[in-house]
């Protein structure tokens, strides 16, 4: 039996620290589903690469001198350039991103790769992303997460969307972690799974 025609490359993002945490399982089933599916997987852990998140001194003042400021992140941003979708795999912590993963945003997100500046104006810059999806697990209630803003889902589904030039996108959240149960977290995966599927 011949394998499926390639879908095209996708860049999965996963941040989680833990081999034995629900996002680990999350991000197992992601890379698994895609790959079975015919896309060509590039499969990028953050913390078992080694990334280091912190935008330095010397980053910063060279942050606006293109096309010289992704020198120090090149392999990065030319993998983020290289994909036709990304898929976010992370946990929620404070209502925020995990570090490293923030951190990848403000390292490899830079000016002449997420945005251009065109006649004063910001315009999307990753425009080869045509499929933009984010797993994420939270350990409060959607409420409580809605109280606080939910600024992850907002930071996905507004800048990160718009610097991709406004492709399909889909935020796969899981709330109440601090409660759930098995046929809930099972149940999750199964979502996962389908959603991957159909991409």
């Amino acid at each position: 039996m011949s394998s499926p025609a390639s879908k095209g490359r996708v860049l999965v993002l996963y941040a989680h620290p833990c081999p034995e945490s629900f996002n680990a399982a999350v991000h197992e089933v992601v890379v698994d589903t895609l790959t079975k599916s015919g896309w060509e997987v590039d499969d990028c852990d953050l913390n078992a690469e080694g990334f280091q998140p912190v935008l330095t001194t010397e980053d910063r003042r060279g942050y606006h001198d293109e096309p010289d400021n992704i020198d120090p992140v090149r392999p990065y941003v030319e993998r983020l350039q290289a994909a036709d979708a990304l898929v976010m795999v992370f946990p929620v912590w404070n209502f925020g991103y995990p570090a490293i993963l923030k951190g990848f945003l403000d390292r490899i997100f830079l000016p002449g790769v997420s945005f251009k500046l065109k006649d004063g104006k910001v315009r999307p810059g990753l425009t080869n992303i045509k499929r933009l999806y984010a797993c994420t697990t939270y350990g409060g209630t959607r409420m409580r997460a809605m109280m606080n803003g939910d600024p992850p889902r907002k930071c996905v589904t507004r800048p990160v969307w718009y610097a991709c030039g406004m492709p399909k996108k889909k935020y796969i959240g899981l709330y109440d972690m601090n409660r759930n149960e098995a046929p809930k977290l099972k149940a999750h995966l199964e979502r996962v799974r389908r959603e991957m599927e159909a991409m």
